[in-house]
């Protein structure tokens, strides 16, 4: 069945780093706004008379809180017409027609074995919403490892909150990657993602199961390193952009 389109107001926008900005959303025509995290939401926007050339998808960044509202973290395209009419044209009270939730890149059914989720820029979002939502509500878990990887500190998205979680959340392991910094604070770590995910898979790579989100680029170097280390290919799930 397809999903109905409603109108969202733009409640608040916060510039998080310098092309990347929050964007939280209410829904008047509904009281809660169900999703399960890790599903994203299309935006019709007024870019293009065509209406398959209007629409954009973004993640969901917030947890389901019982409300109507969530928030999206999104990046600025050079060149894109949808990111540019939200960062250059729609500001707090602006109108915006959306349908969702959509997808089934979605926060898994059990953690009987270790999680790996690893991500590039706003590929964090999905993997922001499951992380609250498990320490919200208490859900059991193995290891659970959010590798973000980004070019410089201040590209960084969510850093301080998943810190915070970190100390809070016993077996949540956050680990930073800079890959332009000359020094990293501890804990954090210098470089790309890859090597750090490939050094903590060699525990436990027959049992682990890895979930990817960030550029289409990224998505197939970790795509081969893990054929390369022997994962099954039913022990990886993905969602690429770009």
């Amino acid at each position: 069945m397809a999903l109905e389109w409603v109108e969202g107001t733009l409640t608040k926008i916060i510039d998080e780093t310098a092309n990347t900005k929050r964007f939280y959303f209410e829904i008047s025509a509904l009281e809660k706004f169900d999703f399960i995290p890790g599903q994203f939401v299309t935006l019709d926007l007024p870019i293009h008379e065509q209406k398959n050339k209007r629409w954009r998808s973004y993640s969901i960044a917030s947890a389901p809180n019982g409300t109507n509202t969530f928030e999206l973290v999104i990046v600025h395209l050079e060149g894109g017409l949808g990111t540019t009419y939200l960062f250059n044209e729609a500001k707090v009270g602006t109108k915006i027609t959306l349908r969702g939730p959509q997808g089934v890149f979605v926060l898994p059914k059990n953690f009987d074995n270790d999680v790996y989720f690893i991500c590039t820029g706003t590929g964090i979002a999905p993997f922001r919403s499951m992380i609250r939502y498990i320490h919200e509500h208490k859900i059991p878990h193995n290891n659970i490892h959010l590798i973000f990887g980004c070019r410089k500190f201040q590209d960084g998205l969510y850093i301080d909150e998943l810190k915070e979680l970190e100390s809070k959340e016993p077996g949540f392991h956050f680990h930073p990657c800079y890959s332009r910094e000359n020094e990293v604070p501890a804990g954090a770590h210098k470089g790309y993602v890859h090597p750090v995910y490939q050094a903590l898979l060699q525990e436990n790579k027959e049992t682990a199961h890895v979930w990817l989100c960030g550029w289409k680029a990224m998505i197939d170097d970790a795509r081969k390193n893990m054929a390369d280390l022997g994962l099954d290919k039913k022990q990886v799930h993905f969602e690429s952009f770009g």
